[in-house]
């Protein structure tokens, strides 16, 4: 508990200096309001949240010193692991000009570093004949690393709106620490009690109000601890089934998969281009406009944070049965191709409730 609370305390304190602050370093740090298809606030935001996350876990990893837990040194690990990515990711927040592919190779470094230092691998995914596969170390490593960068880009691409990634990603920790407690790894649990406390500071800034955003930086963070813990827990407990995680997660891995079909395949176009285009996206320009239509700024703003509320209830439909079937691959395989369909019926509804092609090409097929 004394670890949630400095996480929770420091975490906070950064977002409020930030925010504070944000006249002296809003010429570097702030988020304009045009510039690209995924721009929804109404004023230039500060974008550098990650800083404060990334300050809630390093509190955190030094509590774990301080308490002298059998973990301290693996957690400080991960974190040194997760540098690479976070620096790339802040250099687009102060920047702007970091491509996508420099930070995805930051991700796989990141990735591999991880993997190397401290033995963080996929080892099995319960499916037939491939977990034999995965004691061929280069396939291993393969699969970890296209995992682990994968998932760091994924939760970078759901944050578009007010509460939208942080939300999801609180959701999803929660589920890790229920089963983290039911198979006693302390490990495990306290990696995400310390990554919710860090993250719920950051949260009660951003929403409803968008008084700062978790920037590229805080994304990628989020994302890969998430990763991370989420491949640990399996390699852990051979009790927990490895679609357990897999189903906890989906909405940001299938968010990222659909994406880059949708750009690829369809469209022909280029994965790390962005586009309006992303479910949060369509909820918001076409449910939302319906209900919350005015061009007020306290409308849009609504409108804004009330897209989360969406996106939240999805991730808690694949967050029940995948906490209340944890242990049973066979259900928790059939409640991830269900909740995939459930996702291409809806978006393939919202897209087809006004128009079916943008720009001439292609949407859905």
């Amino acid at each position: 508990m004394f670890s949630f609370i400095i996480s929770f305390l420091v975490s906070l304190l950064i977002c409020l200096l930030i925010i504070r602050y944000s006249h002296l370093h809003s010429h570097i740090t702030s988020d304009p309001v045009k510039g690209g298809p995924q721009k929804f606030h109404i004023k230039p935001t500060p974008r550098i949240g990650g800083l404060a996350v990334l300050g809630g876990i390093t509190a955190g990893a030094i509590v774990f010193y301080l308490q002298d837990k059998d973990f301290k040194e693996v957690f400080a690990l991960i974190l040194i692991c997760s540098l690479p990515l976070f620096v790339g990711g802040l250099a687009e927040d102060l920047t702007k000009k970091i491509s996508a592919k420099v930070r995805l190779l930051l991700c796989i470094v990141s990735a591999l570093l991880v993997y190397f230092i401290a033995d963080v691998k996929i080892v099995r995914v319960d499916l037939l004949l491939f977990d034999d596969l995965l004691e061929f170390m280069p396939l291993s490593l393969l699969i970890t690393t296209v995992a682990i960068a994968g998932f760091s880009n994924a939760i970078n691409i759901i944050d578009g709106f007010n509460g939208l990634a942080s939300g999801v990603s609180i959701i999803i920790l929660t589920g890790l620490a229920y089963v983290a407690f039911k198979v006693n790894d302390i490990f495990i649990l306290f990696s995400c009690i310390v990554l919710i406390a860090a993250i719920i500071s950051f949260f009660v800034c951003n929403y409803p109000r968008g008084l700062i955003f978790l920037g590229d930086s805080g994304a990628y963070l989020i994302g890969f601890f998430i990763a991370v813990i989420s491949v640990l827990i399996v390699k852990r407990n051979p009790q927990v089934s490895a679609w357990f995680p897999m189903l906890l997660v989906i909405y940001p891995v299938w968010e990222t998969i659909f994406s880059v079909y949708r750009k690829k395949i369809l469209r022909g176009t280029s994965p790390f281009h962005p586009d309006p285009l992303h479910l949060h996206m369509l909820v918001y320009k076409r449910i939302l406009k319906w209900t919350l239509g005015s061009k007020d700024a306290k409308y849009i703003t609504r409108r804004n944070s009330a897209t989360s509320v969406y996106l939240w209830g999805l991730t808690f439909i694949a967050f029940v049965p995948a906490v209340l079937f944890w242990q049973k691959t066979l259900l928790l395989q059939i409640c991830t191709f269900l909740w995939i369909l459930m996702y291409v019926w809806l978006y393939r509804k919202i897209v087809r409730f006004k128009i079916h092609k943008i720009n001439n090409r292609k949407v859905f097929p």
